[in-house]
């Protein structure tokens, strides 16, 4: 058979008519820049602006930074398909797609647990808040982070990067997803979904516990508070994350659950769309909007630079 490793594969992305084109491509590019502007401004903000150099939002700098890399590898792509029309993508593009998707997944889930956590430590042991999220310990957390995840990518990519393809080179979504991947491939893949089954409860379900766990403990202990207002004030500080936490676990989560139907494969190109683009856009918007301490931070970040003062 004629197998190779080295040919360009076909993305069908959307299906929709010629007139519905410009209306796709307006709003993908609204996503895309409204979610690389909104995630660099969160950064710019948490960088610059001494009010928010603290753990919750150091964290959330470093999710706004895996958001931006998560859209850029996959909008920009799709975007020029509905431009263009030419569906190709070449192999090293595809091994990359799959590296990034990896990668981001993996470092997003792990950070929301990450902000979980320390949401539980600022709420139900706060007199031990400074102690235990110590500069020191966020920087080692997030490095350990980045390098595990990077290095998780590279296993999959190095993988993949090996197997022959004999079959269609066509994949019915906007992205080379790791699952067609391997239904398209004619190597044996039994060692790489091995090690998925062992890798997949590590880097995704047990992050994904941690996060329920900490806001259980989270909603005991608001209960438990005595007023209200102390109810609502301890509420509001984790509300934001809570939010991302729902948007993002809700989609992706969604994709597993989801009945099997002819149209299953569509409605698995629209989650995978809302967790890859839509999540990443709306980030920033209900830490800001949601948050009175991003308004304050970008009223002083404002202010100090139409003044020129140095921040």
């Amino acid at each position: 058979m004629n197998c190779t490793t080295q040919k360009d594969f076909y993305l069908l992305a959307f299906s929709c008519s010629g007139e519905n084109q410009p209306l796709l491509f307006m709003g993908l590019l609204i996503i895309y820049l409204t979610a690389v502007l909104g995630n660099m401004m969160i950064c710019v903000l948490v960088c610059l602006v001494s009010q928010l150099h603290t753990p919750m939002y150091f964290f959330l700098c470093n999710l706004a930074v895996q958001d931006i890399i998560s859209v850029s590898a996959f909008l920009p792509k799709l975007i020029a398909i509905t431009i263009t029309g030419n569906t190709s993508i070449s192999f090293p593009g595809c091994i990359t797609q799959i590296f990034l998707f990896t990668f981001c997944m993996g470092l997003d889930i792990f950070l929301l647990a990450t902000m979980a956590y320390d949401r539980y430590v600022a709420i139900c042991i706060p007199l031990r808040y400074c102690l235990i999220m110590n500069a020191r310990m966020c920087i080692l957390l997030v490095t350990m982070a980045w390098i595990f995840y990077i290095s998780n990518a590279t296993c999959f990519s190095l993988l993949l990067s090996s197997l022959s393809f004999c079959k269609s080179r066509e994949m019915n979504h906007f992205f080379c997803d790791l699952k067609m991947l391997l239904e398209i491939s004619c190597s044996d893949t039994s060692h790489i979904k091995q090690f998925m089954s062992v890798e997949i409860p590590f880097t995704g379900i047990l992050p994904f516990v941690l996060i329920l766990t900490s806001y259980l403990y989270v909603i005991t202990a608001i209960v438990k508070l005595r007023t209200s207002a102390a109810r609502l004030k301890a509420f509001s500080s984790c509300s934001s994350h809570l939010t991302v936490v729902f948007m993002f676990c809700g989609t992706s989560i969604g994709i597993y659950i989801k009945p099997h139907s002819e149209n299953s494969q569509e409605q698995e190109k629209f989650l995978s769309l809302l967790y890859i683009g839509v999540v990443p856009m709306l980030n920033p918007l209900v830490y800001s909007l949601r948050n009175r301490q991003v308004w304050t931070a970008a009223k002083i970040f404002l202010a100090k630079f139409i003044l020129g003062t140095p921040l």
